[in-house]
């Protein structure tokens, strides 16, 4: 089945007088949304009695959890302090993850450092993974670490990139977040034929499996000469990309992805309207 939900909590579920993050699952079932994405950007500091919690309210109002991991997580660095430090960023997700019950963690990659190639970055970065692998993932046989293709120049996290990393173990998987494909390619990713390029080249590095059940970001993003500026909504028609052929290919191919809207405060409301834009896709096609 098909999910739509939001990246953390947006403003309408603040101004409904709700508080606490447990009441989210709650709050997105009432309104017809099924995927929610917890945040842990600023660093995994919630109790094993909480994600617990989280979980069972997500179980009862049939909402699929995931996690997006620590932004301070750089695989790609030369620098042992932070090689241990991002290690231990994947860890406590994977422990947090597991209380909770979700089975997907987004991990950005990194960044180039400016004395490094890409190649050099992309190959740090397999270093760190190969670890990851060896040290923590044997715990959590049922957790993908999804690799998010990044929005601005000087990250790594091209769409290649990412593809790579991912074919290195089989709990790796992409977060094809098509916002920052859009900023990357500085405007382009915004068609059905540029969609549909995209989830062939999953196709031809990962398999069929992994287009059918993609985890997805998408939201319209503001972008400038260096890539990403920052997030906007859907209600800015004047930025991209736009989802409506993305809607049109999942329903032509019956893809089942979850999709998480990133949108900047509006997240809830914009992950409803990618979801009637996909209804009307299915329905155009009946």
């Amino acid at each position: 089945m098909i999910k739509f939900g939001p990246a953390g909590n947006s403003q309408s579920f603040y101004d409904a007088g709700y508080k606490s993050s447990l009441d989210v699952p709650e709050f997105l079932a009432a309104q017809g949304l099924n995927a929610y994405e917890y945040q842990c950007g600023r660093g995994v500091r919630v109790k094993e009695d909480f994600c617990r919690q989280l979980a069972a309210k997500a179980s009862e109002n049939q909402v699929a959890l995931s996690l997006h991991a620590p932004y301070f997580i750089n695989l790609a660095t030369k620098e042992a302090k932070v090689m241990e430090s991002s290690l231990n960023h994947i860890r406590k997700s994977l422990v947090a993850a597991a209380a909770m019950e979700a089975s997907r963690i987004v991990v950005h990659p990194g960044s180039v450092a400016k004395d490094s190639t890409r190649k050099e970055a992309l190959h740090r970065a397999e270093k760190l993974l190969g670890r990851v692998v060896e040290e923590l993932l044997p715990d959590y046989p049922g957790i993908y670490l999804c690799l998010e293709t990044m929005g601005k120049l000087n990250q790594l996290g091209d769409l290649e990139e990412v593809l790579y990393l991912c074919t290195l173990d089989n709990q790796f998987i992409p977060t094809i977040d098509f916002g920052h494909l859009h900023t990357r390619g500085l405007g382009k990713v915004n068609s059905g034929e540029e969609f549909e390029a995209v989830l062939d080249q999953i196709d031809s590095a990962l398999g069929a499996e992994v287009v059918q059940n993609l985890h997805v970001h998408f939201s319209p993003i503001e972008y400038g000469a260096k890539g990403e500026i920052r997030h906007r909504t859907m209600a800015e028609t004047e930025y991209g990309p736009h989802f409506e052929p993305l809607a049109e290919i999942i329903v032509r191919d019956k893809l089942t992805p979850v999709i998480i809207s990133e949108s900047a405060g509006t997240q809830t409301e914009d992950a409803l309207t990618m979801k009637a834009l996909y209804t009307k896709a299915q329905e155009a096609k009946a």
